[in-house]
């Protein structure tokens, strides 16, 4: 049997593996320089991280320092390392909503973006009886993207507002402002009226000329995801798209289809849905502005939520430094009388057909019904108007039926007439025409009998 002895170069092999290996981790052994750019490195992801997560944000406050033993003078470094001029925003901000009724609505905005985070239609309930939510469960976006003179780049929607409600005569106003002092600062400026759905808006800046980067493009992004309100979410998302309005008053609609198109000098841009509309109205026409609409519905499930999504980009023009931008807010029904008491062409978000049609949609049908609607139950109005129509159009019913007879009376004459005259139709043609004016027969039949 062969006695097993040690291999010395097995031995050897392994001792210059291991010193090549102990060498390279030695060569490849970071530098502490490089340990403090790697850890620089990762705390920055980890910022970057927890800022994209914004649900679950904690907004950084003066108790959160003061907790971690941190002095005043390195809080105020580190907000305004994140926040710039905005950091006196940031010191005193708080995650909460506001809430404010109206005859019409039911409404929450947000400290974070200042707007809407909610928005109910409190007269109005869908097929299943369950409330009208226009706004909800972040489903609209509205924000203001502009630079600064010290070369950031800001959200408003990322930003948190102090919000105050004030009265003005019977009307209810909302200020959310972005504060870089108490006397500087961005507003949005919200004012309700009682029973209407129109909000007046506004968005000014005060004191923000040396804030505000006047150089770069200051874009508004306002986008929705259209709620489901009737049973079939596919003949509601039929009548869903984009209208909008331009500065010569000539308005136009992207149609039921995706789009995805600039336009210029609009002077209101509507979200329109089935039964309700968003629409957003400038008294500055935007000089341009691109609008998307894209379709969310792939089939008729009860469970699908939204029909489609909006979003449209606007350019903001500053004036002496500021922005001074008036605008409003309608949130409602497309209902014909509601749309247009407000005498801007917001009729133009009701169907009422093409061609003639629609003129006697809108000139006849509208008007007789809302007139019978308004002492009687809208049930017994459409009957009512049905008896009404039909007793207008009997007298022209008549008048047919009259010369369809006299024309089946006059049908052996006129027979006899282009048998006589077969080889000579202008003979037979002028016949015919003397027999029927002498009988009071209708031209038109006269001529579908020949």
């Amino acid at each position: 049997m062969e006695e097993k002895k040690l291999d010395v170069n097995s031995i050897i092999g392994f001792v210059l593996i291991f010193g090549i290996l102990a060498y390279m981790l030695w060569q490849n052994k970071p530098t502490p320089e490089e340990l403090e750019a790697q850890e620089k490195a990762k705390q920055e992801q980890i910022a970057a991280e927890n800022s994209a997560k914004q649900d679950d944000t904690k907004v950084i406050t003066a108790d959160d320092f003061k907790a971690a033993g941190v002095s005043d003078s390195l809080q105020l470094i580190g907000l305004k390392n994140k926040f710039g001029a905005f950091a006196y925003a940031a010191s005193t901000a708080s995650d909460k909503e506001t809430l404010v009724e109206s005859d019409v609505f039911a409404l929450k905005f947000s400290n974070k973006g200042g707007y809407l985070s909610e928005l109910q239609l409190k007269k109005f309930v869908n097929y299943d009886s369950l409330p009208i939510y226009i706004i909800k469960d972040r489903n609209s976006v509205f924000n203001i993207n502009f630079g600064t003179t010290d070369s950031r780049t800001l959200n408003t929607k990322d930003l948190y507002f102090t919000p105050s409600v004030t009265k003005s005569g019977e009307n209810t106003v909302v200020s959310m402002k972005l504060k870089v002092s108490e006397s500087k600062f961005l507003e949005y400026r919200y004012e309700l009226k009682p029973n209407d759905y129109m909000i007046d808006f506004t968005v000014r800046s005060q004191g923000l000329s040396d804030v505000i980067n006047s150089s770069q493009v200051i874009n508004l992004d306002w986008a929705l995801k259209g709620y489901r309100h009737a049973k079939s979410i596919s003949y509601e998302n039929r009548y869903t798209d984009i209208h909008y309005e331009y500065e010569d008053g000539k308005a136009n609609y992207t149609g039921a289809r995706d789009a995805d198109e600039e336009l210029e000098d609009v002077t209101w841009i509507g979200y329109k849905q089935h039964f309700f509309s968003s629409v957003l109205l400038t008294d500055t026409a935007f000089k341009t502005a691109q609008i998307k609409s894209e379709n969310l519905v792939d089939d008729e499930v009860v469970d699908t939520v939204y029909t489609k999504y909006f979003d449209s980009k606007m350019p903001l023009a500053l004036q002496a430094g500021e922005l001074n931008q008036s605008m409003d807010f309608y949130f409602g029904p497309n209902d014909f009388d509601v749309v247009n008491s407000y005498d801007r062409n917001l009729d133009e978000l009701v169907p009422f057909g093409w061609g003639l049609f629609g003129w006697i949609n809108r000139y006849i049908f509208t008007p007789l019904f809302g007139f019978l609607g308004g002492f009687l139950p809208y049930g017994i109005a459409i009957i009512a108007m049905t008896v009404l129509i039909k007793l207008m159009l009997s007298f022209v019913q008549y008048k047919q039926f009259l010369s369809q007879a006299k024309m089946k009376i006059l049908k052996p004459e006129l027979d006899a007439i282009r048998e006589k005259h077969k080889d000579n139709k202008m003979k037979a043609q002028q016949e015919t025409m003397a027999l029927q004016t002498k009988a009071g027969a209708s031209l038109w039949q006269v001529v579908y009998q020949l």
